[in-house]
């Protein structure tokens, strides 16, 4: 890998696995409908005004639009809502992130199904694996005495749900013939507002858009639409250009030893024994899966 590859590649670990800390930062201020309302109608209208400068801000018909607003609601909606919520009833930022690296496991595995590409066995494998480590990490973790405590931890399943369907779409518009494509600041753009309007439902009447406008607070949101939602996505845009798909994906497999070492540093977050050992074990489902694949394409 050149240089400037890494250095991009690092940037996008660095950048997108500080959504999570982000979120978590944000949270003390007001619910999680409304922060990830905030930033949605925050990104929206800086993706609109961008299309706006550029003479690019047209409608481009539902035939093209829904399928990339359904997009947004599964894989920005569903799934920051889901890790919201999670990080509301306290697990750990890394915790979640350890579960929500289930999805490319996922995506790889369900991807013949849906897609019509074919999927061989050590992907199912490397998903079952993987799925167990992360049973093994939250069992040790969930207190199955309290209620609370046991839905917090399986509503990032939710996340890898959303997000896992969201890519099995994509995927199928790509492939498909006639299939009218957007360019990416416009598909960002109806996939941001889709989710927007979705999220104006419950932060308005579950969370009467009750929100602290603290310096802090101010803070976060434009880091989360800056830094994440618009400097992550553009280093994962310049990545594709620079590598294949596959392995700009596996890029995302960083994600609960990056943000555990996060969370560790900003909030004193513990590392226990049984999250090593349950990482150990996704990873070790990540090299079955990737490993396989190699071969399998080599042929």
């Amino acid at each position: 890998m050149k240089r400037t590859t890494l250095i991009l590649a690092t940037g996008f670990v660095l950048l997108w696995n500080s959504g999570f800390i982000g979120a978590e930062y944000g949270l003390p201020y007001t619910g999680p409908f409304t922060l990830l309302f905030w930033r949605y109608l925050a990104l929206t209208l800086v993706i609109a005004f961008y299309l706006l400068a550029r003479k690019r801000f047209r409608w481009v018909g539902w035939k093209a639009a829904a399928p990339n607003m359904l997009i947004g609601l599964l894989a920005h909606g569903l799934w920051l809502t889901c890790v919201l919520l999670a990080l509301d009833y306290q697990v750990p930022a890394g915790i979640v992130a350890l579960i929500v690296a289930l999805q490319p496991l996922a995506t790889g595995a369900l991807s013949g199904l849906v897609a019509g590409e074919q999927t061989n066995f050590s992907q199912w494998l490397g998903l079952i694996v993987g799925f167990f480590g992360v049973v093994l990490t939250v069992s040790f973790r969930m207190d199955f005495g309290n209620h609370r405590s046991v839905f917090g931890y399986l509503i990032p399943l939710g996340s890898v749900l959303g997000i896992t369907a969201a890519s099995l779409i994509q995927r199928r518009m790509e492939i498909g013939k006639g299939t009218n494509k957007l360019p990416v600041d416009l598909a960002l753009f109806y996939q941001s507002l889709a989710t927007t309007f979705a999220l104006t439902f419950p932060a308005l009447f579950i969370e009467k858009l009750s929100t602290h406008w603290e310096p802090e607070f101010i803070f976060t949101i434009v880091w989360l639409v800056l830094a994440v939602s618009l400097g992550a996505y553009a280093l994962m845009w310049l990545l594709i250009e620079r590598l294949d798909a596959t392995r700009v994906a596996s890029l995302f497999y960083f994600g609960p030893p990056v943000t555990m070492l996060m969370a560790w540093a900003a909030f004193g977050d513990k590392v226990q024994t049984m999250d090593i050992v349950g990482l150990a074990v996704v990873f070790i489902g990540v090299v079955l899966s990737q490993l396989k694949m190699k071969k399998h394409l080599k042929r």
